[in-house]
């Protein structure tokens, strides 16, 4: 947890408090160490971005998920507006 506070340049009750607030729920190694992943500190870095601004922590991690959320929902949105690769050429009018 330590490296991961020092990646992000938050603290370690940072990330727990991410936790909490179901932001980020890191794995745990075999000796109970949290382990991150690059998406996780991407995330939490983010998160320390809005609170650095001024963002009470409960709304920032809010702002991080619908950020998230929208970011997923539009990249299948242009997934399924994509046609298939084996679709037929459209015809000429």
């Amino acid at each position: 947890m330590g490296r991961a506070a020092e990646m992000t340049g938050t603290t370690a009750g940072f990330l727990r408090a991410l936790g909490e607030h179901r932001l980020i729920t890191p794995l745990r190694s075999d000796g109970g160490h949290r382990r991150y992943s690059h998406y996780q500190l991407r995330i939490a870095m983010r998160a320390r971005d809005l609170v650095d601004q001024g963002t009470p922590i409960e709304a920032a991690c809010r702002i991080v998920i619908l950020e998230d959320q929208l970011e997923e929902a539009l990249r299948l949105n242009e997934q399924l507006r994509r046609p298939p690769a084996d679709a037929p050429p459209p015809a000429d009018t």
